[in-house]
């Protein structure tokens, strides 16, 4: 009934569309496994891609031919470019979707493929042949046969919602949860646990009084995620923002003796940056009122998100303190926000490619792994399809570097740290981060995916070879143009900064924090028509190397000097036991993670400069 399938995805979520689209576009015959194919690549929380960390994944997502910067272009209704007020490593791209032409337009890019089937079933385990993922049996005791398994499960494994004293099986509000695979995992020595994650009430945008909220408009002139030439976005729609007051608090402290939160019927781990409502008025009991923001949940609905108020109250207490927050005094409920608890399996357990230590062939992407948001599902997803399909191609594996990309990062904190809570993506996770902005993801990234034969790369390696040469031909002309002192001093004096002394380059003028590329095209013609034939996005990306270029110079040399470390390799084979001078904690942190390299082990939690210095002599260096 079925061929064998190079890699076969469990899951549709964001993590397994990129997981299937990414195999897929190596060549790789590729089957999606769903229990509904009328749920793929669901925004099951909030609708908007991106955010702080989140939208530099986005982009390098887009830049290694992944699909989520496509769709969100194409069906957004809001952009905006986060943090513009700091430096350029934290500006943060994050767009509003519209959840229902997210998801259409996600599965008619996967329905066009002719890489990928589909098959709609719950899975219930693994089918295994010498010790590796082999295929998957499912509900119906049928057997899929695949060289290669990704599982990206979400938080259907043995899903529990809870809303107040209510509790029930479930994956998502009105699906069923799975159950098979966890038990089956955890027989082959796999170390599983629970987390924890919730979302808050859906209400009638017809109800509401925006006019007594603050309007949150979208940029003026809207970026976009995608490389690619994704269509402009036009008509943008405005959030709202309101607050929780005290008569909010309290309402909602009526309810805490029925919170499953509070009366310890969830013992899952939440994410500490997405608290619920309850957690933040009992954590930060000082504060009067928190930020609510109020979004759309497309352009052809009246149904809105209330960001900030997840909860697990009874559905009773949260409709009646909703109802206290200014602009929501006559908010009529779609349904209430709960928390689910979902198995996963600790990421220590895992190596670098994603791949399962216990099972070659097998791969977890995602909330399986402890992770929360779509866009670390979505990156993890396609790392571990890129991996699967390469494995099964007999050909080296892909594995990025902490100062290559925020993918990498994630990837390498999992692996190495793991995680006691669901892992989010921040900026000040990235110690390189201003060599890993949004707006040079492609230059970074790109090359990588075309050299490993990624689908329709062509246009885009033009792209970036345009892009390279026309940052490059911006330098050189700022570096040989000198203006004199009667060119700029009035506009210098005008823009808050000191006069000229004496001719000098454009280049230096360019670096002091209030000098623009954009202002000193308006005051030197001659600039302007040089500059006239670049689009915004090289102009943009030219002027931030130039600013920041000693710290991107200082960054590089420091990655340099780690580099020499990652490329010192570590046996998988060795008893680090039989290096006594190695801190008892770092011989069992060492032996359970057995790190590659030097880098990646120094990176442990748990293992000392001291215990570096110690595998250094060992291996002679």
């Amino acid at each position: 009934m079925f061929p064998t399938y190079d890699v076969i995805v469990v899951g549709a979520g964001h993590a397994g569309c990129e997981a299937a689209i990414a195999a897929a576009n190596l060549g790789a015959k590729v089957l999606l496994a769903t229990m509904n194919m009328q749920t793929i690549a669901q925004m099951s929380c909030n609708p908007a891609m991106g955010g702080v960390g989140k939208g530099q994944i986005v982009r390098e997502i887009d830049a290694m031919g992944g699909y989520s910067g496509i769709v969100t272009d194409e069906t957004m209704v809001q952009f905006r470019l986060l943090n513009m007020s700091k430096g350029p490593a934290m500006w943060s791209p994050r767009a509003q979707s519209d959840r229902m032409a997210f998801a259409l337009n996600w599965r008619e890019k996967l329905e066009a493929h002719p890489n990928v089937d589909f098959w709609q079933e719950m899975v219930t385990g693994l089918v295994l042949k010498d010790g590796r993922a082999a295929g998957v049996r499912t509900g119906l005791g049928l057997e899929i046969p695949g060289r290669s398994v990704v599982l990206t499960n979400g938080t259907f494994l043995n899903g529990i919602i809870h809303i107040g004293e209510k509790q029930f099986g479930g994956g998502r509000a009105g699906e069923r949860a799975a159950s098979g695979i966890t038990e089956q995992l955890v027989e082959l020595g796999f170390e599983s646990g629970r987390m924890k994650t919730g979302t808050p009430a859906r209400l009638d945008g017809r109800t509401l009084d925006y006019s007594r909220m603050e309007i949150q408009p979208g940029d003026e002139n809207p970026g976009r995620f995608s490389y690619t030439d994704t269509p402009e976005l036009r008509d943008q729609l405005p959030c709202y923002m309101t607050y929780t007051s005290e008569a909010v608090h309290a309402t909602l402290r009526e309810g805490f003796d029925r919170s499953p939160m509070f009366n310890g019927r969830i013992r899952g781990l939440g994410p500490r940056y997405c608290p619920s409502i309850e957690d933040k008025i009992d954590r930060f009991a000082g504060r009067d009122r928190h930020q609510l923001f109020v979004e759309p949940e497309g352009r052809n609905t009246c149904e809105i998100y209330v960001n900030g108020f997840s909860s697990s109250l009874p559905e009773d207490v949260q409709y009646k303190a909703l109802r206290k927050i200014e602009g929501f005094e006559n908010a009529k409920m779609f349904r209430p926000g709960y928390a689910i608890e979902y198995d996963f399996f600790p990421p220590t357990q895992l190596n670098a490619t994603l791949e399962t230590r216990r099972v070659p062939r097998l791969y977890f992407a995602g909330q399986i792994n402890g992770t929360t948001g779509y866009e670390e599902a979505g990156c993890q997803g396609m790392m571990a399809g890129i991996n699967a399909a390469l494995a099964v191609q007999e050909r080296e594996p892909v594995v990025l570097k902490r100062s290559e990309a925020y993918i990498g990062v994630l990837i390498d904190d999992l692996i190495n740290k793991g995680t006691k809570e669901p892992y989010r993506m921040f900026t000040s996770r990235a110690e390189y981060r201003i060599l890993l902005r949004q707006d040079d993801a492609d230059l970074r990234l790109t090359p990588l995916a075309a050299a490993l034969g990624v689908a329709n790369m062509d246009a885009r390696m033009a792209r970036v070879d345009e892009k390279r040469r026309g940052v490059a031909a911006i330098q050189e002309e700022l570096r040989n143009h000198s203006v004199s002192p009667d060119q700029l001093n009035g506009f210098l004096a005008a823009s808050g900064t000191a006069p000229l002394k004496q001719g000098v380059k454009l280049s230096s003028v360019l670096t002091r924090p209030e000098m623009s590329l954009a202002g000193l095209a308006r005051e030197l013609p001659a600039l302007a028509n040089f500059l006239a034939p670049y689009d915004a996005e090289i102009l943009n990306l030219a002027e931030v190397t130039m600013k920041y270029e000693g710290y991107i110079d200082r960054e590089r040399e420091t990655v340099h000097k780690m580099n020499r470390l990652e490329g010192i390799k570590l046996s998988a084979a060795f008893d680090y036991e039989t290096l006594s001078n190695l801190s008892k904690e770092a011989r069992q942190k060492l032996n359970d993670l057995k790190p590659a390299t030097i880098g990646q082990a120094s990176r442990i939690s748990g293992v000392s400069p001291a215990d570096v210095s110690v595998l250094l002599i060992h291996l002679g260096r």
